[in-house]
């Protein structure tokens, strides 16, 4: 981290790279001071809430302040949402406490997928329909253990401005819907500041990463909770994928 904010004294101010260094300490503050709870509440067996915690934290830190639409989901639910920042992740949390649904490529790499591991990342294989009843079982597993699941079935980021096309093979591990559980669209908006916010291109994700950091204004993200999907909607992945954007759509083109 050092020598990124290093390689960024060409783009950032001195007061930037303040802001910056101040946030990445707080973070690391944060992260230390749940890991212990963490693993208390693991070595126990209890449901452990350290992990969204921390990640609701780290949206604070970084200066995002929510305002949300509609109602927010109460008991099991699988949350549709669109992808626009990293940023996206820790907000969802701080919002509805929820867990997230990941591609298998991030399990790849030890660190990531240790840290994904202790939010109860559930990684599915889009192209892996051998496997896809294992991965029904661990997404129903981490809705229960959770309460709430998020996939961003636009598979990427977008620029913010409007929604890429969805992804329904990444919808398959919830193909049935169980019954108790309900499918609820939701819109990350982040308005006039999405362009300066997203992660698109060939950024590298440290420099989105920074960049967000180096921000003096706040992050005002209206997050909208569409009404959860029903009847024909749920009937497969592909009625899902095309219901949840749609109801996105409508909500996104709301002044």
């Amino acid at each position: 981290m050092a020598a990124a904010v290093q390689a960024s004294r060409r783009r950032f101010g001195l007061f930037a790279i303040l802001r910056i260094i101040v946030r990445v300490f707080a973070m690391v503050v944060l992260l230390l001071a749940c890991l212990l709870p963490y693993y208390i509440f693991a070595l126990l067996r209890l449901r452990n809430p350290w992990p969204r915690t921390f990640l609701a934290g780290i949206c604070w830190i970084a200066g995002v302040q929510i305002r949300v639409v509609g109602e927010r989901p109460k008991g099991s639910a699988f949350l549709i949402a669109n992808h626009v920042s990293w940023i996206d992740i820790p907000a969802i949390a701080q919002a509805t406490g929820s867990a997230f649904v990941g591609h298998d490529g991030l399990a790849s790499v030890p660190l990531i997928k240790h840290l994904c591991a202790m939010n109860d990342t559930v990684f599915i294989a889009r192209h892996d329909r051998a496997s896809i009843h294992q991965q029904v079982e661990d997404v129903r597993r981490a809705i229960r253990d959770t309460g709430a699941l998020t996939i961003f079935p636009e598979g990427t980021t977008s620029d913010g401005t409007g929604l890429l096309p969805f992804k329904s093979s990444l919808l398959s591990a919830l193909e049935p819907v169980p019954e108790s559980v309900r499918v609820v669209p939701v819109l990350l908006d982040y308005s006039a500041e999405a362009a300066s916010l997203a992660w698109v291109g060939e950024e590298h994700g440290v420099d989105n990463f920074l960049r967000m950091l180096a921000r003096r204004r706040p992050v005002v993200l209206i997050m909208t909770f569409c009404p959860p999907l029903s009847g024909e909607q749920v009937r497969d992945r592909k009625t899902m994928a095309a219901a949840a954007r749609e109801a996105m759509l409508q909500a996104l083109q709301k002044p």
